[in-house]
């Protein structure tokens, strides 16, 4: 029996989503907020992620170490993740034991202690778990080319925030960024799994239901300026290979183009971007790995855009191979880039690619967990569940033509970054 995807609103805002699925007795519990790394300002860059953080170190009724001990007992796991536009929170718990799960995060929804202890403590963590990124090639590239691609938007900074900040924000600062996003109107509630709407529902209406809801976030309205012409970058740092990124500019996810590119890349570049939470499938039979990997210019050559609240990147990278340079890599890459104009997606690689992105996507979703993921992304980035529910149907839609705007539209060079890293 199918049983219907649901979606109520609390009168303090929350947004309910529920998908009962019995197929095995296991269910998975999300909390998803509307913050990320996009809504920081300068002095505060990786307060998101910080929060989240501290968003373990317990409450009053349940103390550091007591929730660790209390998910595992009962068979249970938990994790979170920061993202350019969202936190999220997830419990994946045997079915009869849910209800922890639930009452969890209500009670951290508003009473997350964060003593000044817990803060220093973290700061630490977090500034080495940073500095653990700065040895990785791809991180600082990637800093880099983002900060150059995004002048305006607060897209240009890293999820874990710059340094600066992480050595200067106090309790007070983390306290407030809590206090500001991390309310019932600005949280999505996800549940998927074996339980009974009627039951849960009005738990979740128990629990949630009477918690205050928050002052309204304003919208973003620092939109990124057009871009007039390439930009260019070197990062020289620690590694044995070097490594070239072009990012051109992506729509944001409810763009009608969005499709259309994700199907251009699967074609060309052997990704989907659909498999956020999945794995991606081999490329080996792409324009671009054919291009760069077969000839022995690159050891790894791959692209992919990611779905987003705003525009933001639609990224090629490739890992340079012993003996050649990173010129030589990006003129192939460039002249691989230009035949798409002279020798168009082939009906042949376009049926390949759906063939690709759809697998990728129903692969990602295959979970229990891995679908309450696709249903909160998509209600948070695309603000309607129903998003990630017709992307089978937008995949197939795609024509030949759409790909072929996509590509005249968004590769081209004057709206491009590029950045080149080498080794010291």
């Amino acid at each position: 029996m199918h049983f219907p995807t649901t979606k109520t609103t609390l009168d303090n805002g929350l947004t309910l989503i529920l998908k009962e699925m019995h197929h095995a007795p296991v269910t998975s519990f999300m909390i998803w907020y509307r913050v990320g790394s996009r809504n920081e300002i300068p002095g505060r860059t990786g307060a998101s992620h910080w929060v989240e953080h501290m968003m373990f170190k317990g409450t009053a009724k349940y103390p550091h170490g007591m929730l660790d001990r209390l998910v595992s007992r009962e068979g249970g796991y938990w994790n979170a993740f920061t993202w350019l536009d969202f936190t999220a929170y997830y419990e994946t718990m045997p079915a009869n034991r849910l209800d922890l799960a639930l009452d969890l995060e209500a009670d951290r929804m508003i009473n997350t202690v964060m003593s000044p202890e817990e803060v220093e403590s973290e700061r630490m963590v977090i500034l080495s778990e940073r500095g653990m990124y700065e040895n990785d090639p791809r991180f600082l590239l990637n800093e880099e080319l983002t900060s150059a691609a995004f002048r305006v938007h607060p897209y240009h900074h890293e999820v874990i925030g710059d340094t600066a900040d992480l050595q200067t924000m106090t309790r007070d600062d983390l306290y407030a960024h809590y206090r500001r996003f991390y309310a019932p109107n600005n949280a999505v509630a996800v549940v998927v799994g074996d339980f009974d709407t009627a039951v849960i529902h009005p738990r979740l209406v128990d629990l949630f239901g009477s918690l205050p809801p928050g002052p309204a976030i304003p919208p973003i309205t620092r939109q990124e300026p057009p871009q007039r012409g390439e930009r260019r970058i070197v990062v020289t740092g620690p590694g044995d290979a070097p490594n070239l990124t072009v990012a051109y500019r992506a729509p944001a996810a409810t763009h009608p183009d969005y499709f259309a590119l994700t199907l251009l890349n699967a074609a060309f570049a052997g990704g989907s971007s659909l498999g956020m939470f999945g794995e991606g499938s081999s490329n080996k039979s792409s324009r671009l790995y054919k291009s760069l990997v077969d000839t022995d210019l690159a050891v790894a050559a791959y692209g992919g855009l990611t779905p987003t609240v705003d525009p933001f990147l639609y990224a090629i990278n490739a890992v340079v191979n012993n003996g050649h340079t990173l010129a030589e890599v990006e003129a192939a890459l460039d002249a691989e880039i230009a035949r798409l104009a002279v020798e168009p997606i082939t009906q042949a690689e376009l049926d390949k690619a759906l063939k690709r992105a759809k697998a990728e996507f129903v692969l990602a979703g295959e979970s229990i967990t891995g679908q309450a993921q696709l249903l909160g992304m998509a209600e948070v980035v695309a603000g309607d569940f129903r998003w990630f529910e017709t992307v089978l149907d937008k995949l197939n839609a795609v024509t030949l033509d759409d790909i072929e705007r996509a590509r005249a539209t968004y590769l081209r060079r004057q709206v491009r970054t590029v950045g080149w890293y080498e080794p010291a």
